[in-house]
């Protein structure tokens, strides 16, 4: 009966074992190419640890393409891609003080070692891993890390980083030797991934879950203008050879790196024993909501390098180092209803009433359950438990339902089939994520939450008004629309519940100081689907003014590099609409709005009017580096073959282009012929 018992419950960890291997390369894809990842990192972390112990039990069960044995995941097309001369390796978690000892008890028995082991240990930044690749001293290519053998060539995205060293100094006692493979991690800070949320939320975009997906998702644009716009820094944490720097210990590295022009990661120390190390990390964990970035725990490293030599790597992780992770911020409680809020561009949120409860010493009552997929997708009932975190220590989120509690008294979620502000039958558009209320013009909250956003920080900036003030003017029937913000006088205000002379007249300065507006900001500030600060700049230094806007055709806005068909559909939407139309003349001739032309470039234009569209691989350098010099000369850069392409560049296998643009009459121009055009012209 035993071996029967047996055959069973290997038959179980075979069939389990497949299923965690799909689970977790779907989530690595969701988290790593994607930066959308699904699930909460403990829950990951979860099932990593299950997928490792059956394969520790069942050794003959595992596989070499075991997510176990991988890391991170492929590059993406879009990307050249780039081998590292060294893998870029992951790192073994520990969960709790015990997982420390057992690491170190297992370097000891690898090296035969008894007396004590000294670390250097340091906060564990939650970013994305990249290296960057100096040749005598000259930055000359950034990757992502990828699967840890092959990353992605970012270099133009990563050269807009203000604080990576384009040039390294030639120091007497830090000069750096003819090759330096830097490696370290690219993140925003809380203040900055709040400041890009707002962003997306004024461009009816979705939100980033938290900084490092934001980080991700910065550094894989496909326009340079992109990443440059968001507030990214990047923090060195080692090199790929030690070697050629001469230094001895991990603390040396990074004291060479730093005078070198680095930014090291903060809050880094020196660790006698692991005793320290576990000081170190409960320190950390008091700290970890006070500082300017995210952590998710601490890196511990064997300081001696030469020690980190000797113990070598394993299939994915060095023997070395080790990632102590604090435990997730989160907890359990129970949900009492979810309600359904309307916002600027009619997107329709599921949100979740919890029992009040503390996550990561804050009261969590009310949490975002996204959209109608998310909510079906978690299987929420009401009177769930369910399990509640901060994600990106900022926005509140419920991960799922504790199925294991349910008594049967749990209630199905209804889903409403209208407008829960003003009865519209709600619509959902194939491909979208996303239900709305299509009356934009007659429902109150879109109308109130585009007020909002107008005079909001994403938008004008208007001091005095608020959320709350916006919120107390259309109740008072004072604001139903734009134009009459700026019609609004102090004696108005004045008469209001918590105003007085003194603000009311602050508010009517601060709304004429706005009658003078860059025509980007204004783009930004009226809310147009897709359309946030970026694509606004976008906008307004080719159409230079709303006039421009006005004329311009759907083809005119697809023509622009950076904006898709769906921010063109958009544009051709809002400026055909007669009430919009409306509503820009009243701002201009009624009420005496004066909207400034973006300031004219002092560079020399040679290629205004010219477009180029680039095709095959590039030999002398990225496809990238191409287009912003093509820009930088006053030119326009194509996605597409079009009527508009004045030029093709045709690199390594231009495939189908080549021909299509013969019969157009398009001039063709191999890579060498637009390096000399480029030289020409001054570029």
């Amino acid at each position: 009966m035993k071996p029967l018992l047996q055959m069973a419950e290997r038959e179980r960890a075979s069939k389990r074992l497949t299923e965690l291997r799909e689970q977790i390369a779907y989530h690595n894809h969701r988290y790593y190419v994607l930066d959308d990842p699904e699930i909460a990192d403990s829950e990951y972390d979860r099932l990593f640890r299950e997928l490792e112990e059956l394969e520790a039990r069942y050794p003959d069960l595992a596989t070499p393409d075991s997510p176990s044995r991988r890391i991170g995941s492929a590059p993406l097309e879009q990307f050249a891609p780039v081998r590292h001369t060294l893998p870029m390796l992951s790192l073994e978690n520990a969960f709790d003080e015990g997982e420390l000892f057992d690491f170190e008890t297992r370097m000891r028995r690898f090296l035969n070692l008894a007396g004590p082991i000294r670390y250097y240990a340091e906060p564990k930044i939650d970013g994305l891993a990249v290296e960057l690749v100096y040749e005598n001293g000259l930055f000359t290519l950034g990757s992502t890390r990828g699967d840890g053998l092959v990353g992605e060539n970012i270099s133009a995205n990563l050269g807009t980083i203000g604080n990576i060293p384009k040039q390294l100094p030639a120091l007497p006692a830090a000069s750096p030797p003819p090759r330096l493979e830097v490696r370290g991690e690219v993140c925003l800070t809380i203040a900055g991934f709040k400041a890009l949320n707002r962003q997306r939320t004024a461009a009816g975009e979705p939100l980033f879950a938290n900084p490092r997906n934001a980080a991700a998702g910065s550094l894989r644009q496909l326009d340079s203008a992109i990443t440059a716009a968001r507030p990214l820094e990047f923090f060195a944490y080692g090199v790929a050879d030690p070697a050629p720097l001469g230094v001895a210990s991990q603390q040396e590295l990074l004291q060479r790196l730093a005078a070198l022009g680095f930014k090291i990661i903060p809050n880094g120390r020196i660790c006698a024993d692991l005793t320290q190390v576990i000081d170190h990390f409960r320190h950390l964990g008091t700290l970890r909501h006070q500082l300017p970035y995210e952590i998710d725990g601490m890196v511990a490293k064997v300081d001696d390098l030469a020690l980190q030599r000797r113990l070598g790597a394993k299939a994915r992780t060095p023997r070395w180092a080790v990632a102590a992770k604090f435990p997730a911020v989160q907890a359990t409680t129970r949900l009492l209803a979810v309600e359904f809020q309307v916002g600027r561009t009619g997107a329709i949120t599921p949100v979740a009433r919890l029992e009040p409860v503390q996550v990561g010493g804050v009261t969590v009552s009310r949490a975002t359950l996204h959209n109608e997929d998310e909510l079906r997708r978690k299987d929420l009932r009401i009177g769930d438990t369910v399990l509640v975190q901060r994600a990106g220590e900022v926005i509140p989120e419920v991960v799922k339902p504790v199925v294991e509690k349910r008594d049967g008294s749990q209630g199905e979620i209804s889903l409403p089939g209208a407008c829960p502000e003003c009865g519209t039958p709600l619509v959902r558009k194939a491909g979208e994520a996303v239900t709305r209320c299509p009356n934009s013009r007659g429902c109150p909250a879109q109308r109130l939450r585009a007020l909002i956003h107008f005079t909001g920080k994403a938008g004008l900036d208007i001091e005095g008004l608020g959320k709350k003030a916006m919120e107390q003017l259309a109740a008072a029937d004072l604001v139903r629309d734009i134009p009459d913000i700026f019609r609004l006088r102090a004696e108005q205000l004045a008469a209001l519940p918590g105003w007085g002379e003194k603000s009311a007249a602050n508010a009517e300065a601060a709304i004429n100081a706005r009658k003078t507006v860059e025509l980007a900001r204004l783009l930004a500030a009226l809310g147009i689907r897709h359309v946030g600060e970026v694509t606004a700049q976008l906008l307004a230094r080719r159409f230079n003014s709303l006039a421009g806007l006005l004329q311009a055709e759907e083809h005119d806005f697809l023509d622009l590099e950076g904006i898709g068909p769906q921010a063109a559909a958009a544009l051709t939407t809002y400026f055909a609409d007669s009430a919009n139309r409306e509503m820009l003349r009243q701002l201009e001739e009624e009420l005496g709005l004066k909207i400034s032309a973006p300031p004219a470039s002092t560079r020399a234009q040679p290629l205004h009017g010219e477009v180029f569209l680039f095709t095959g691989t590039l030999a002398r350098g990225s496809r990238q580096e191409a287009k912003n010099r093509v820009k930088e000369l006053g030119g326009q850069v194509a996605t597409a073959l079009n009527r508009k392409v004045t030029h093709l560049v045709c690199g390594q296998s231009p495939g189908s282009k080549l021909a299509k643009a013969r019969e157009l009459g398009v001039a063709i121009l191999s890579e060498e012929e637009f390096e000399q055009l480029l030289a020409r012209v001054g570029g």
